[in-house]
């Protein structure tokens, strides 16, 4: 991770140089707050959510969650306040960077990284637990149905 962000603060300054244009150090961090906002809306329609996905995998499940729709839902819904932290984040940063604001950039940048990535968990958290219907178990307990007759399986 810190050498994925060393890469990018060196082909931002590389681009800012090339450029001439100070601003243009983000746009590196435009393009990929662009296509991470794009991956996770296109992971929900595809009914991957993201957020199911890297959950899932921290709770060992694999694919297992997608087959309880409960889950398979409060995960999509989760996601979506990821996808709305990359489209905040567009919505401050372009205008800035357009009126060549070099200074608000960097305060931007501050205020929308960590605290913004704290306040996704939390939200997020709570889109999902009040997606989930009453009585479900819960993120560690995937609730699949049997194929056969759509009762629990056990």
């Amino acid at each position: 991770s810190v050498l994925i962000g060393l890469l990018a603060v060196c082909v931002a300054a590389l681009i800012a140089l090339r450029t001439g244009r100070a601003t243009d150090f983000f746009l590196v961090q435009l393009v990929s707050n662009a296509a991470s906002g794009l991956a996770w809306m296109v992971s929900i329609v595809v009914r991957w959510p993201l957020l199911g996905v890297l959950v899932g995998a921290v709770l060992g499940q694999r694919g297992r969650w997608r087959r309880d729709p409960a889950l398979l839902r409060a995960y999509a819904r989760g996601s979506w306040v990821w996808v709305a932290t990359y489209l905040l984040r567009l919505a401050v940063f372009v205008p800035l960077w357009l009126g060549g604001q070099v200074v608000a950039l960097v305060v931007a940048r501050v205020a929308l990284t960590w605290p913004l990535v704290a306040a996704a968990l939390a939200v997020s958290w709570l889109v999902i637990r009040r997606s989930l219907p009453a009585g479900h178990p819960g993120l560690r307990h995937p609730v699949v149905l049997s194929e056969r007759d759509d009762v629990p399986a056990k």
